[in-house]
């Protein structure tokens, strides 16, 4: 389980809806990963929290940046993070995207096709592209297994493409999935990139580097029936561990290694202070009485991901207290902003009232980066950066 408790004295702190990140658990969060790939550098996902405070504490950690677009870019060269170490790890990119990013200094383009490498050849002329190749997706949420991604054998044309077109093939990466639960997954993605690396070097092209991608997961969100999901970690690490050293084994030239984390990052470093906007009962078509939570927060700003997940909800003052199983909906007229609706309903407080406060965990990945711009007239959730000091916690 995550620790929550430098987030909880922060939400305590005030009383307007608000998310909170917190930068030391960040922070702590970003070393740990190293210490368990310590010859693996990190290129944080930036979609997965596009806040100019988090991007600025990563960066002076050392990270780089996954960047999906030329404004993410330079959102991240703002950080003053060092353009190498930014790579456009988008696979669908336009003419213009490609130039306006080869412009801001970037040389590093991921790619899955023949038709990008032409591009990439006359808008970003002696860059260095590495090709994904495609995951089955299996054991993750969202399995990202159709819109990207190339298989083996076309990943070797692509190669060989970049090398004909006069750029560098510089790499291979690969994504098992978002908030992926498996190590099977790893252990299959880290197969195909050996098999690749060695089918390359036989054709003599020398790759430099692999990036492992995204998709090492948040801990303490919970599965569409609000069970903890328990991600075994340990064992993906020890198989990414043990497949890096069969991929150099596996090339003719040496290897660095990169890892994209987003939510593995931040997801479980915010929370979301909301409200109770009413508790009800209704009797469904079916006959059945069901318990409905709304909260003044939902799908649309903060909330986006809960079609798939639930999230820890706390009731601050309220430990102890009776409870009724209830589906937990945001406050938008969209029938989509809603929990899944599987297996029982989260726990709440049986006289919870209109305005009584929530704290909802493990939330600090996706969402701003998804929240809309006003639907229904509810504006994005606002957000603070905190650190904590001698005093409790403090704002950045």
């Amino acid at each position: 389980m995550p620790e929550y408790d430098r987030l909880r004295a922060a939400l305590a702190t005030g009383e307007d809806d608000r998310l909170v990140l917190d930068l030391d658990g960040i922070e702590a969060q970003y070393d740990a990963l190293l210490r368990e790939l310590p010859d693996v550098a990190v290129r944080f996902a930036m979609k997965a929290c596009p806040v100019d405070e988090v991007l600025a504490a990563l960066a002076a950690r050392g990270s780089g940046f996954d960047a999906a677009g030329p404004q993410e870019i330079a959102q991240a060269l703002r950080t003053g993070v060092p353009v190498d170490r930014i790579h456009y790890g988008n696979t669908i990119k336009s003419d213009r995207q490609i130039a306006e990013a080869y412009g801001l200094g970037v040389r590093d383009f991921a790619t899955d096709s023949l038709a990008d490498v032409a591009a990439i050849a006359v808008h970003a002329p002696g860059a260095r592209i590495f090709c994904r190749l495609a995951t089955t997706g299996e054991g993750a949420l969202w399995g990202l297994s159709r819109k990207f991604g190339c298989s083996p054998e076309d990943a070797v044309l692509v190669l060989e493409a970049a090398r004909a077109a006069g750029l560098t093939p510089a790499g291979l990466s690969v994504h098992v999935g978002s908030q992926q639960l498996t190590s099977e997954a790893w252990q299959n993605a880290l197969e195909a990139l050996t098999a690749v690396v060695e089918e390359a070097g036989r054709r003599g092209i020398l790759l430099d580097h692999v990036n492992l991608g995204g998709g090492l997961p948040a801990l303490g969100v919970l599965d569409r029936k609000g069970r903890p999901l328990d991600p075994p970690v340990d064992k993906m690490f020890a198989v990414i561990r043990e497949g890096i050293q069969r991929l150099r084994d596996a090339s003719a030239a040496p290897l660095d290694f990169l890892i994209e984390p987003g939510r593995h990052l931040v997801a479980d470093h915010g929370a979301i202070r909301a409200h109770v906007t009413r508790l009800t009962q209704r009797q469904q078509l079916d006959g059945e009485r069901v318990h409905w939570l709304y909260l003044s927060c939902g799908k649309f700003n903060g909330l986006y991901e809960m079609d798939e997940l639930r999230y820890r909800l706390e009731f601050p003052g309220r430990a102890g207290a009776e409870t009724v199983p209830a589906v937990v909906a945001g406050p938008t007229c969209d029938s989509d902003d809603a929990y899944a609706d599987e297996g029982p309903g989260m726990p709440v407080p049986r006289d919870a009232a209109s305005g009584d406060p929530v704290w909802i965990l493990s939330c600090g990945a996706y969402s701003t980066a998804y929240t809309t711009q006003g639907f229904n007239g509810i504006p994005p959730l606002p957000y603070s950066c905190v650190r904590t000091t001698a005093g409790g916690p403090e704002e950045v």
